[in-house]
């Protein structure tokens, strides 16, 4: 044991990664399994409903059945039934993207506990009317079904899987959000699995109503439970941005999308450039999701019309589906990831930060400096270690496009089926091809600052849903046209052939290059156009903090012990992109004939006239001031004047 004064009280000991059923994570993964169950136990029996009330609804026009077998096994009733199917996942998922903007709307407003538990509650009264319209039937039927999707607005999956998501980023450290993010949905998708088999062998065995009552009696639980045992969080720690520069009315409303637009970065060289990696993100998962994200309805749809499959029969493909899904997404997924990132380092993947040394205790009174700003009356034995933003993000983007591949190649297999065992076997192969939605949530929270993580991840489930609504419109309706002409299995072609191009267009999407720095929109420059006009640059220029000074400012400053995700070395970092792109602009006006005024918030020289005698010898100095005399943006050659 160390005998001198600088060593703690309390020996060190490394952070514990189990869970207990207590904590923070373990509670928010039991919601997502017992939501997603209560919200999937009707989903097997509502496509069964449709074929019902489409089948009585043909019979009331058409003569009466007289043969054998199922009367409603008829190409008109097939194509009936699954345009209706669309019809309603059309308005589900149009409904379902406005309350993607509630959703966040109340978390911004309330908090994302009672937010979640908003989200459960409206779908209770949804369910109530849908099990209402079981009792009227036929055309009255299906238009009562289809109507109760506007509660959607203000309560519904969309909704909760944000909140959700939302909070994992916001609790998780980033090495671990992708491998988490997948757990998620891991338990999403074993609630879905356990939803679609208990609905089906419900709605077989006890009645088609009952599924609709058990889910009501399910959200309703699921409601008490986030009430009690999801902790509250402040709503303000959602996002980090300033509250007085968010944007307001239908700005404010679409205002997530702007994180998809293409990003400006200062590379290291100073100069601004056009990145559109999320961009190219954004619009590959769109084509992605149009991909793959019918298939679940297609091979229910497929299977019922060609294998003659009942509702046990797709409660039970959907259960194995679910089930092999989940079972991958918890245990395999991150596996593959943690393997993956070791595997793919290269030369060109950002580098995580060092932690800096242990600073030592203060022991005598001049190692303490003069503290310039108030400061928590606690101090910590050593500043905060750096959290690196980007952890083997290379790796998740090859994962994404390679993930999609794979789910192309299966689904395009599907269309060889001419059993019904081999349905099942798609069932159980599909799972082993996800991990794209997991993955491109990781690589999207590591594309894009921290301060834009909350919306950016709305803009991503945003996008999602509405690839979700156009699949559901679209390829609803080539699965109506095909199924005509007795040739549905071609929808499966198509499937595979738009994965594709899905794959073609994520490869143009790539990481920030190494050392660059994002530059918000609102940080402009102007130069006047006309000789002898004055112009102004606004450069947020940081300070540079030697090594030897790092650990005393890291302890003094308040930038470092209360912003999050900040450290000296983040700070200096940035301080020499900052300077590299004023040298730049500077060495640009040389011989100009212009005034030039440059406004920065840090001291630039050390003039003894310019300092406060108190502080001439703080060992935290470097905190407040960087001596530029020396640099090109400080040559008066390069200004006709300069003022600083």
């Amino acid at each position: 044991m160390a005998t001198d004064e600088s060593a703690p009280l309390l020996g060190k000991s490394p952070p514990s990664r189990k869970w207990s059923l207590l904590s923070l994570h373990s509670r928010i993964l039991v919601a997502a399994f017992i939501i997603s169950a209560s919200f999937n136990y009707t989903q097997t029996p509502l496509l069964y409903v449709f074929r019902v009330m489409v089948c009585e609804e043909y019979y009331r026009h058409a003569p009466p059945y007289d043969g054998d077998g199922d009367r409603c096994s008829r190409n008109e009733i097939d194509s009936g039934s699954a345009a209706q199917i669309a019809i309603m996942g059309t308005i589900s998922i149009s409904f379902s993207i406005t309350n993607l903007f509630v959703a966040g709307w109340q978390m911004r407003k309330m908090g994302p506990k009672m937010a979640l538990a908003l989200q459960i509650f409206f779908p209770v009264l949804r369910v109530c009317v849908q099990a209402a319209s079981l009792l009227v039937g036929a055309k009255g039927g299906i238009i009562m079904m289809q109507a109760s999707q506007a509660i959607t607005i203000l309560g519904g999956p969309a909704g909760y899987i944000l909140i959700l998501n939302t909070i994992i980023a916001e609790i998780t450290e980033p090495a671990g959000r992708t491998s988490m993010f997948g757990i998620l949905q891991g338990v999403t998708m074993v609630g879905v699995a356990l939803g679609y088999f208990v609905g089906g062998w419900v709605a077989e065995n006890l009645g088609i109503i009952r599924p609709f009552q058990l889910a009501a009696v399910s959200l309703s639980f699921s409601c008490i439970y986030c009430l009690l045992c999801i902790p509250y969080i402040d709503p303000n720690t959602v996002s980090r941005e300033k509250r007085e520069t968010k944007p307001k009315g239908v700005t404010a409303f679409l205002g997530p999308l702007r994180s998809m637009a293409p990003q400006r970065l200062r590379l290291q060289d100073g100069r601004v450039v056009k990145h559109c990696g999320v961009m190219f993100l954004a619009l590959g998962i769109f084509t992605g999701v149009l991909a793959t994200g019918y298939a679940p309805t297609l091979l229910q749809m497929y299977s019922m019309t060609v294998f003659d499959f009942n509702p046990t029969n797709n409660s039970l493909l959907m259960a194995v589906n679910g089930l092999i899904r989940g079972v991958f997404l918890m245990f395999i997924f991150p596996q593959i990831i943690s393997l993956g990132r070791r595997w793919f380092k290269t030369s060109t993947e950002p580098v995580a930060l060092q932690p800096s040394p242990e600073s030592p205790i203060p022991t005598h009174p001049q190692d303490f400096d003069p503290v310039p700003a108030t400061v928590a009356d606690a101090e910590p034995t050593k500043p905060p270690l750096p959290v690196a933003e980007v952890e083997g993000g290379a790796f998740d983007l090859f994962f994404l496009r390679w993930s999609l591949v794979l789910d192309g190649v299966i689904t395009a297999l599907a269309a060889f089926a001419t059993r019904g065992w081999h349905i099942y076997l798609v069932g159980f192969l599909l799972p082993l091809a996800s991990g794209s939605a997991p993955a491109s949530k990781g690589v999207l929270t590591e594309m894009v600052p921290s301060s834009q993580r909350a919306d950016a991840l709305q803009a991503m489930t945003l996008v999602e849903y509405m690839a979700t609504f156009s699949t559901l419109g679209i390829f609803g309706a080539i699965f109506s046209s095909l199924a005509d002409l007795g040739k549905s299995y071609m929808t499966f072609y198509c499937n595979a052939a738009i994965a594709i191009v899905a794959v073609s267009i994520l490869l143009l999407s790539s990481f920030p290059p190494p050392g660059s720095e994002h530059v918000p929109d609102d940080v402009e420059e102007w130069h006047g156009s006309n000789e002898g006009e004055r112009s102004y640059t606004d450069a947020r220029s940081y300070s540079k903090v030697p090594p030897e000074a790092r650990d005393a400012v890291g302890r003094s400053l308040n930038d470092f012990r209360f912003i999050g995700d900040w450290t000296v070395e983040q700070h200096g970092g940035t301080f020499d992109a900052d300077l590299a792109w004023l040298n730049a602009q500077a060495a640009g006006l040389q011989g100009a004939d212009r005034r030039v005024v440059v406004l920065m918030h840090y001291s630039t020289a050390v003039d003894k006239r310019s300092v406060d005698p108190t502080h001439r010898t703080s060992r935290i100095a470097s905190g407040f001031v960087t001596d530029l005399t020396e640099q090109t943006c400080w040559d008066s050659r390069a200004f006709g004047a300069h003022t600083l």
